[in-house]
């Protein structure tokens, strides 16, 4: 399992309901790691897609105890739920995608960390942990920053030393 997220200077994800920023680059960078994957998310990250519909070319899984359906998605209403769920899928290629609580919840199982860091600070009320100051997370991969029109970006992979087993 490996998590996903675009994080300001502060490591906030989102503010209102919404990404703090929408970089064309980084949402192509999302899609090529999560196509034909498993993502994974909450109920809010669910509402703010567009059209409120599914990923297309994903396996869809909205971790909520206030769904109990929704076309082309699979709901679980529990981390043990989500995991039988993976288990009998028997699928690896698996991404937490948001949002802070589904994070929260899940980081502890994710081996890898896929950020998207973005060079300004913007209001935000909704916030990844800071990975350069986790003892357990280790920056493996840094990205020269990057520009397009207003941002500044760069695209880095943090290892997790010590991933809790979902299976």
């Amino acid at each position: 399992m490996k998590l996903i997220a675009a994080v300001d200077e502060n490591w906030g994800i989102g503010n209102n309901c919404k990404l703090l920023q929408v970089i064309p680059a980084d949402m192509e960078y999302f899609k090529a790691q999560t196509i034909g994957k498993v993502v994974i998310m909450g109920k809010t990250t669910f509402e703010s897609l567009p059209g409120k519909r599914p990923l297309a070319d994903r396996i869809n899984i909205v971790l909520s105890t206030t769904y109990s359906s929704l076309p082309g998605v699979v709901v679980c209403a529990s981390l043990t739920e989500l995991f039988y769920y993976l288990k009998e899928c028997g699928r690896e290629d698996i991404f937490v995608i948001g949002g802070e609580s589904v994070y929260c919840q899940l980081m502890t199982y994710c081996s890898d960390a896929y950020i998207t860091k973005i060079r300004n600070c913007y209001p935000a009320d909704r916030y990844l942990p800071n990975l350069d100051k986790a003892l357990n997370w280790q920056c493996i991969e840094e990205g020269s920053w990057q520009r397009s029109r207003e941002w500044e970006y760069r695209f880095t992979r943090y290892k997790n030393l010590t991933p809790l087993s979902w299976k």
